[in-house]
């Protein structure tokens, strides 16, 4: 059985149903869906999905349990809450275990564009799937400072197969318990220096697809350029036709909101007018199901990356010295 794969906990909420409701639309209602759990706080997930028959949240607390305990063997310091942000993002890696077959992993703050029957037939001669343009800031994968890196991958492999972990296609079994050990003995001989410090699990995932010479396949490496597009919710030229998005013509497989933090999700949601890129869009399907509940906004709007005032224009607000805007 094939199906779509993401990770979410109570606190992407919004996100999330914005995700499953473009699932779909686009897929169809029937399409399986399988959430793994950030964390613990998924009662709004919970109930949510009661009414979705399609849609269920991973409970194999074994496999939860031995991918916790990969990520302390591997890289520890991932876990670290007030370090990292998305310390239970590795637990997309159950994802390899189980339910599907085949499956595509899809982050909660995307919306899926376009059909994903072609993600589906490359795994048929590919490992891992993927369609994004992170190959060119190796940075945010790779510790490129490391004198270790180009010992163990080649500049040409560096060049072309990292990959962004918020949109790939996967099999079954890729990361079994004998190569999960491999990797792990890898990892804690020191090679773990050569890992990006600054996110969760995307650098690890990185390693562990290309430390095991996977078969991978990047559409917007492999694509002609007239038809590859772009996904990041940073273009600002994407066209909006009947609620989805072209690049140049060409219809976007699907939308990723990089660098939107779920709190302005919330905050939008909940009335505050934060403009951010693709707004409209995002309620669209955030809201497609019960669109007498999309907010109406009534104070002027503000950007989302608008830096936070200082101390004394935060004084001045709370005396109401100074506009509010």
């Amino acid at each position: 059985m094939n199906g779509i794969c993401t990770l979410a906990n109570d606190y992407v909420f919004d996100q999330l149903v914005a995700l499953l409701n473009s699932i779909d639309v686009i897929l169809g209602s029937q399409t399986p869906v399988c959430i793994y759990p950030f964390d613990d706080q998924t009662q709004r997930i919970t109930n949510e999905i009661a009414k979705r028959p399609n849609v269920f949240i991973y409970d194999d607390q074994e496999s939860i349990n031995r991918w916790d305990q990969f990520m302390l063997a591997a890289a520890p310091e991932r876990l670290n809450r007030s370090k990292h942000r998305l310390y239970g993002a590795h637990r997309r890696f159950c994802a390899f275990d189980a339910p599907f077959d085949k499956f595509i992993y899809l982050d909660a703050d995307t919306v899926v564009m376009n059909s994903l029957a072609s993600v589906f037939e490359k795994l048929d001669n590919y490992d891992f799937i993927v369609y994004d343009f992170q190959f060119k800031d190796v940075s945010k994968i790779y510790n490129i400072n490391s004198p270790k890196l180009l010992d163990i991958f080649e500049q040409k492999r560096i060049d072309t197969e990292i990959f962004c972990s918020g949109f790939y296609g996967a099999k079954r079994g890729i990361f079994n318990t004998e190569r999960r050990d491999w990797l792990i003995s890898r990892l804690q001989s020191g090679e773990t220096e050569i890992l990006y410090d600054g996110a969760g699990e995307q650098p690890l995932l990185n390693y562990m697809v290309m430390r095991s010479n996977l078969a991978i396949y990047n559409f917007a490496q492999e694509l002609p350029d007239s038809e590859k597009t772009g996904c990041s919710a940073t273009s600002k030229h994407f066209e909006e036709r009947e609620h989805i998005l072209y690049d140049k013509g060409n219809r976007l497989t699907y939308l990723h909101y990089i660098g939107v933090p779920p709190h302005i999700n919330q905050a939008v949601c909940a009335g505050e007018n934060i403009e951010f890129p693709y707004r409209d869009l995002f309620l669209y399907y955030r809201y497609i199901h019960e669109p007498d509940k999309r907010p109406v906004f009534k104070k002027p709007p503000q950007r989302y990356d608008a830096p936070p005032p200082n101390m004394l224009t935060k004084a001045l607000r709370k005396l109401k010295l100074i506009n509010q805007g």
